[in-house]
């Protein structure tokens, strides 16, 4: 499992730009089940996402193709998380 940072960066000025993109970015990792979680960094600091099912350098590819990685509205860190305990909720997460 993976926790990914997405915060503001150098060109966070220009993410009107590239909105549309990331939003239909994020849509095709939800659709193909890698994106469990997508929230934002408070306050106005970015977004995070919470990866599932998916090898991290499949992953690090993932997030380098996001247009607001591309065109450096926000920089990205991968942070990788083995669980070991859950609520019975999450106990998918475990496997």
């Amino acid at each position: 499992m993976f926790i990914v940072l997405l915060k503001f960066a150098e060109k966070c000025a220009d993410a009107g730009l590239y909105m549309q993109a990331h939003k239909d970015w994020i849509q095709a990792g939800r659709e193909d089940g890698v994106f469990m979680l997508v929230g934002s960094l408070k306050p106005a600091m970015g977004g995070v996402l919470l990866a599932h099912n998916v090898e991290l350098e499949a992953l690090q590819e993932r997030v380098a193709a996001d247009p607001f990685v591309i065109h450096q509205v926000v920089s990205s860190e991968i942070i990788e998380v083995s669980p070991h305990q859950a609520d019975e909720r999450l106990t998918f997460l475990l496997h």
